[in-house]
């Protein structure tokens, strides 16, 4: 199964957020890269410990980021 993670910038924290509706995942971060290998790290263990880990999961992280135009 593909879980998809969307990381966004949180521009009044100042950190990057990962939710993920298949994972009961919530994790943030001041770096995208750190928060992409703690994304790694942690969606298997939340499947295992939700008893729903498949061991064909992928991940499909995808980051965005919104600006204002001045």
């Amino acid at each position: 199964m593909e879980h998809i993670v969307l990381i966004t910038w949180d521009e009044e924290a100042y950190v990057w957020c990962a939710v993920c509706d298949s994972i009961p995942l919530a994790l943030e971060s001041g770096s995208l890269d750190v928060l992409i290998e703690r994304v790694k790290m942690a969606a298997p263990e939340m499947l295992a410990l939700n008893g729903i880990l498949s061991g064909t999961d992928t991940l499909c992280i995808k980051a965005e980021r919104r600006a204002r135009i001045a």
